[in-house]
């Protein structure tokens, strides 16, 4: 989408206008801008903000007795910028000052906890602060202590302030039933709309979080989810997003910021181009209708322009990694560039 306008629309495989995938890692950048809100709205119950050290009883009360008093130190701005010190999956790497510089190994997570403790016991591999590592854990604690202070689960919230706006959308969210850990209790809970609500968000962002005449995100907040941020020095993360401010994705605008998800899914905001691109992907499961969210509402973008599935498809579109979306940004901002090459802007 670009000047307001819906320029480029394809879907194939099982990709299509009305299909509502779960996003994976995407819905981060959800719970990002779910904070955001939250902050400006319960300003009193969190003075201090993104500066909070949230490890308390006001605000993690499940989380006392610490199993690691470093964990005292970690505050709100940690969380939201993969900042807080937690052990990334798998065997992930220690970014320090910007160089992969630590080799992590895998480590066991509880097997009788549920989903909240598992994140709140995951162990530290540096003092909060002093790295980057990119852990799932960080968000879901983000998202505890907004549930704690608004009263309802993040997905509920965000629809609430967000989605149930004039002209966005109903957000459908799926109970997953792959289990963690060996755990009955551990649920993965996913964040999924259609291709063109996603693009809403977007486009929220790009307005910074202004839609028509409701200023739905703090402007201050959307800004700084752009740039790099005194909380995340060893990478370049913002409050949920990949921020190319450092220019490593050589062929993508430096303001260009952007939120990937398992199996190639992503969401990407470019300032200085008026644009915003939503990448749709993902394997078999991520398509299943008996796993999907129900919509709540129907699309009202313009039925002619609907894709459709290519006929006899059975296949989700092709996995791929963060590369992808990053890729796919560079030949975006490339295409509309040069106009002289491929037609106007």
């Amino acid at each position: 989408m670009r000047h307001g306008y819906l320029i480029y629309e394809k879907y194939y495989g099982k990709g299509n206008r009305e299909a509502i995938p779960t996003m994976a890692s995407v819905g981060k950048a959800f719970t990002s801008i779910a904070c955001g809100i939250m902050l400006h709205e319960k300003h009193d119950q969190i003075p201090d903000g993104l500066d909070t050290k949230v490890f308390t009883q006001k605000y993690l009360p499940e989380a006392l007795p610490l199993d690691d008093p470093r964990k005292a130190d970690i505050t709100l701005g940690h969380l939201l910028s993969m900042a807080a010190g937690f052990h990334g999956e798998g065997t992930n790497p220690g970014f320090v000052n910007f160089v992969p510089s630590v080799r992590l190994a895998a480590v066991p997570r509880g097997r009788n906890l549920d989903q909240d403790m598992s994140a709140l016991r995951t162990p530290l591999w540096t003092e909060p602060g002093g790295g980057y590592s990119y852990a799932s854990s960080s968000p879901h604690v983000a998202s505890i202590v907004l549930r704690h202070l608004v009263g309802m689960e993040m997905q509920q919230y965000i629809d609430e302030k967000i989605g149930q706006a004039d002209g966005l959308w109903k957000m459908g969210v799926r109970d997953a039933s792959r289990r963690h850990n060996d755990s009955p209790h551990a649920r993965r809970r996913d964040v999924a709309v259609r291709p063109t609500d996603a693009l809403r968000f977007e486009y929220l962002l790009l307005h910074k979080g202004k839609w028509k005449d409701q200023q739905l995100v703090p402007a201050e907040y959307v800004e700084v989810c752009g740039k790099p941020n005194p909380y995340q020095k060893h990478a370049p993360f913002s409050f949920m997003f990949e921020i190319n401010a450092d220019g490593h994705v050589a062929g993508a605008p430096k303001d260009a910021f952007f939120k990937s998800g398992a199996g190639g899914f992503g969401v990407c905001v470019v300032p200085s181009l008026d644009m915003v691109i939503y990448k749709m992907s993902g394997d078999d499961s991520q398509y299943d209708p008996a796993e999907q969210a129900s919509p709540k509402t129907t699309n009202t973008m313009d039925p002619a322009i609907i894709g459709s599935p290519r006929p006899g498809a059975s296949s989700a579109m092709p996995d791929c990694t963060d590369d992808g979306l990053r890729r796919v940004t560079e030949m975006v901002a490339a295409a509309v560039s040069r106009p002289n090459r491929i037609g106007p802007t």
